[in-house]
């Protein structure tokens, strides 16, 4: 995963982008995780919507697109008001036919850079509550359980209910002085 290259979505990435989540969630509807992404779900206007209010990243290996994820600077839906503190991660996806085991991993931790990057402390996402799996995977990176939302809107589907993880980002330190002895 080497020749792995972030960048920020264009309006010309837009029916990948579709493709990428669609193709997501047929792969979790094959192994039975249901309730969470279906197919036909979001168009390219929801992308097109978000690339207006917050940023959608897209990652490619090798000249092919090998996943993507959404950063919002606010989440009210799930969370409500808050100060300025987090980024929230949203639409996490990888392309599970070309990249290598791991590389969600490095997507939500491009993600966390990108959310220090712009001065915030923290980083939330908000999962599905009932997909165990999922759950477990972002616990592994880090992110603790701070709430769970009870019915939040959901885009073209019924309202669902969520587990409010957050992960706080480690404190820039300072640089170091020569000839400082401490």
């Amino acid at each position: 995963m080497n020749d792995l290259r972030l960048r920020p979505a264009a309006e010309t990435d837009l029916s990948a982008l579709v493709r990428l989540r669609d193709d997501a969630a047929r792969w979790m509807l094959a192994r039975g995780i249901t309730g969470q992404w279906r197919p036909g779900e979001l168009d390219e206007d929801h992308f097109r919507q978000v690339m207006t209010h917050g940023e959608v990243w897209l990652a490619e290996a090798g000249g092919r697109v090998a996943g993507a994820w959404e950063l919002w600077w606010e989440d009210e839906a799930a969370w409500g008001p808050q100060p300025p503190v987090a980024g929230y991660v949203h639409r996490l996806m990888v392309d599970r036919n070309t990249t290598a085991p791991g590389t969600g991993r490095l997507l939500l931790e491009a993600a966390e850079r990108r959310v220090a990057e712009a001065g915030r402390t923290r980083v939330r996402l908000d999962c599905l509550a009932g997909n165990a799996q999922l759950n477990a995977y972002y616990q592994a990176a880090g992110y603790r359980v701070v709430g769970h939302k009870e019915g939040k809107p959901q885009p073209g589907g019924a309202p669902k209910s969520f587990t409010l993880l957050e992960k706080e980002l480690p404190r820039p330190t300072a640089p170091r002085t020569a000839g400082h002895t401490g």
